[in-house]
């Protein structure tokens, strides 16, 4: 091979094989904000499953979701009642199907293809931004308000990406309260 070529071919290569290691190692994404799912489970419905049936229950607008999580003094920050507001919005009520199994079965129901609290912006970052370019300089440090976001979804190699329109809107509303991040809140190992 050419020299040029592989050198290129190592540069468009490297963040993939960092993303692989990362992930082989067992890497963390902790030091991402939490998405809505997971301040649902572990503040606002402190674990319990039927106090998350009860919460996913409930329809609401995004600004009825923020007095609600205020009102609950569960010592959340700005950012975190926006996130699980942008979250609860676009993705509650559950259906009684799914509400039934988190008060039977909790949050792990067996032998079902889909989790049964749909997946937050944090979740859907992690699965799918990291495998084509690098999850740092595309998406950890990107300065984008909510039709910046959304515009992402318009690019030829993002259309196809395996996502409903509620997941796009989740995503963009994790996105446009969390991103970006501080550079040294990143671990050097996925700094690229």
């Amino acid at each position: 091979m050419h020299p040029n070529r592989t050198g290129m071919a190592m540069f468009v290569l490297l963040p993939f094989l960092a993303v692989a290691a990362a992930l082989a190692s067992g890497q963390s994404f902790d030091f991402m904000p939490p998405g809505g799912k997971a301040i649902l489970i572990e503040t606002l419905g402190k674990g319990d499953p039927a106090e998350i049936a009860a919460i996913a229950s409930r329809k609401a607008d995004r600004e009825e979701w923020v007095a609600w999580a205020r009102s609950h003094e569960a010592g959340l920050d700005d950012p975190a009642i926006e996130t699980f507001a942008g979250y609860a919005a676009l993705n509650f009520p559950l259906d009684g199907e799914k509400l039934l199994a988190i008060r039977t079965n909790g949050l792990d129901v067996p032998d079902e293809d889909e989790p049964v609290l749909p997946p937050d912006g944090k979740d859907l970052a992690t699965a799918q931004c990291q495998f084509c370019h690098s999850l740092f300089s595309s998406y950890l440090m990107q300065d984008r308000d909510k039709v910046g976001w959304e515009s992402t979804f318009k690019s030829p190699f993002h259309v196809e990406l395996p996502m409903t329109e509620t997941e796009r809107a989740t995503f963009v509303s994790y996105s446009v309260t969390n991103m970006p991040l501080k550079f040294e809140d990143v671990p050097p190992e996925l700094r690229f």
